[in-house]
């Protein structure tokens, strides 16, 4: 729960406190469900929450994935998927 609300106070930027009115969510939404962006309101962004919570999280945990991945990439030297000095040199 904490990460959905998390991710609700970070993506809407100017639209904290009104979710269902930011373009970046309702663009989101509209991409998954079908439904045209302009008909995204309140009550519909709310059971959408509600009945998707699951999907929702799957989501995020692949969000923080992408971070992870990205910025390892960005440290090749730090990251996880580098293989121990020895087995780069050759025998």
């Amino acid at each position: 729960m904490r990460a959905i609300l998390q991710y609700l106070w970070l993506a809407p930027r100017r639209h904290r406190f009104r979710p269902w009115r930011s373009p970046y969510l309702r663009w989101r939404i509209e991409t998954y469900s079908g439904k045209p962006a302009e008909e995204i309101g309140f009550i519909f962004f709310w059971s959408f929450l509600w009945h998707e919570g699951g999907q929702f999280l799957r989501f995020l945990g692949w969000c923080r994935q992408m971070r992870h991945y990205r910025q390892a990439s960005r440290r090749p030297w730090q990251s996880a998927f580098a293989g121990p000095e020895e087995s780069l040199t050759v025998q």
